[in-house]
């Protein structure tokens, strides 16, 4: 069954509600939530979460299909993940208008976010299908003497669940990277976002997607809790916050299940010396900003040479008054709502504690009055790189400034913290080329670095998560190593 999502400006969409199973649609037979626009707080939609009965169907018909070899072969596997994308692109205004509604991404932003880079990672993935992976060991002496090849085989059923920030990107990432694997997948939408989620089901129908190619479900914890335990499960990707994945992970535990967790950031923006601090001003605060400060790489720990920090804020205040916050369907504006009013308590409660800490507000942004979920952009100093503020995930507009004397005490800072993501460096490039291996993350940007690159690994240290995603070392998530040896007469 489908439905009109809530008109924004004259943009109607075509909503998918119900779950896909195997290659049938069905309402969900849970629990029914609402999903609010957290711009303007309306429910525009009514969705049903999957029972245990059809968790137990979704995961069955991905093992059968795994047994009867319906993912094909290689060849068949990437043409299916090609054709994905093109569907992704003949709905490319009803996946922006979704993510709009459903998540509160600006306009401004939100097609390169929710559209292009999913569109991209399906595009590469369509590639990694094709890559033969066999390696070939050669002769060993022995005695006796052998030959050896390893090959990959798909590790079974994959189990993705995808946060509420950018879900059709995680759902390219996750079931895209299983697929081109050959494993079939049983993808699961964050309960604040199941929108995109559940068009993505549809979109692998028209695709012409195998029915046990990926299963499309909806819910909360309970739904996946049930999902990572089913015994058809080989294997679990999941973004979101520190505590989930470790209760992911414990639940995966019980039933020996490998797991792939990316579990959010506190980056480092180290403003070099020798830095225009005028010219990097922008860009830091963008990054954060974008998408109301949810996500997981935002650079929100600034660094800054002593020297630099009056010029910073100075020019950090006029940059906060000229940013637009409001309206995500105004294409001015750049900072949306937050996805919900618990998650804006969340966020304030991080601002207060940080001020209770000896904190202050050195630039705050524009709050729009009225109905919406809606954080003002917020830069706090006055702190240590112990507090609070500079050691949890706030996944909020706000962030915090600090400075350094020496570059080295730059980079102890930038390092101590429970996570290790993401961090960017700006300054002149051989400088900051320098710097860059010296920093504990997955994933280090100088100077803005570019865009998401679908061929690049990402993932992270410590309680960033586990595994890594998008690339070739996303597919071998996938795969099993398996060694096969024979004699040399």
């Amino acid at each position: 069954m489908s439905t009109s999502l809530h008109p924004a400006q004259s943009a109607r969409v075509n909503q998918e509600l119900d779950l896909r199973i195997g290659g049938t649609f069905e309402r969900g037979a849970g629990e029914t939530f609402p999903v609010h626009n957290p711009a303007t707080e309306e429910i525009i939609a009514e969705v049903a979460a999957a029972s245990p009965a059809q968790i137990e169907r979704a995961t069955a018909i991905a093992r059968s299909g795994l047994d009867r070899n319906e993912m094909g072969d290689a060849k068949e596997r990437s043409a299916a993940l090609d054709r994905l994308a093109e569907v992704f692109e003949a709905h490319a205004e009803e996946i922006l208008a979704i993510s709009v509604n459903e998540i509160g991404t600006p306009v401004s932003t939100a097609r390169g976010l929710h559209v292009d880079t999913p569109i991209s990672v399906l595009r590469w993935m369509a590639q990694g299908a094709l890559t033969d992976r066999t390696e070939r060991l050669g002769v060993f002496d022995g005695p006796p003497a052998s030959d050896s090849i390893v090959i990959h085989r798909p590790a079974g059923v994959i189990a993705g669940i995808a946060a509420y920030n950018y879900p059709l990107l995680f759902a390219a990432i996750k079931v895209g990277a299983a697929y081109a694997a050959g494993c079939p997948s049983v993808l699961l939408s964050s309960p604040n976002a199941p929108l995109g989620i559940l068009n993505f089901g549809r979109y692998a129908q028209e695709a012409g997607w195998p029915e046990s190619a990926v299963s499309v479900l909806a819910g909360g914890v309970d739904v996946a809790q049930h999902l990572i335990s089913r015994p058809e499960v080989a294997k679990v990707s999941f973004t979101g916050s520190v505590p989930a994945g470790k209760a992911v992970m414990t639940t995966a535990a019980e039933g020996l299940r490998d797991v792939v967790l990316e579990l959010g950031g506190k980056s480092a923006a180290i403003v070099l010396p020798t830095a225009d601090v005028e010219a990097v001003v922008e860009p830091i605060h963008s990054r954060y900003l974008r998408n109301a400060g949810q996500g997981c790489a935002s650079p929100t720990r600034i660094l800054l040479h002593r020297p630099q920090l009056e010029t910073f804020l100075a020019a950090s205040r006029t940059y906060f008054d000229s940013v637009t916050v409001g309206d995500p369907w105004d294409t001015r504006t750049l900072v949306g709502p937050v996805i919900s009013e618990r998650h804006r308590q969340s966020v304030l409660a991080h601002i207060s504690n940080a001020l209770s800490d000896g904190g202050t507000v050195l630039a705050r942004g524009h709050e729009p009055q009225g109905t919406g979920w809606w954080v003002p952009p917020t830069l706090i100093g006055g702190l240590g790189n112990d507090a609070r503020c500079n050691q949890e995930e706030i996944f909020g507009p706000v962030a915090s400034v600090q400075v350094y004397d020496t570059v080295d005490e730059a980079i102890a800072i930038a390092n101590d913290s429970t996570f290790g993501l993401h961090a960017t460096v700006w300054g002149p490039h051989d400088e900051a080329m320098e710097i860059a291996p010296r920093l504990d993350v997955g994933q280090v940007s100088v100077n803005g670095g570019g865009p998401k690159r679908p061929d690049a690994p990402n993932g992270g240290w410590k309680n960033s998560g586990i595994g890594r995603e998008f690339g070739e070392a996303g597919i071998r998530e996938f795969l099993e190593p398996v060694h096969i040896q024979w004699p040399v007469r």
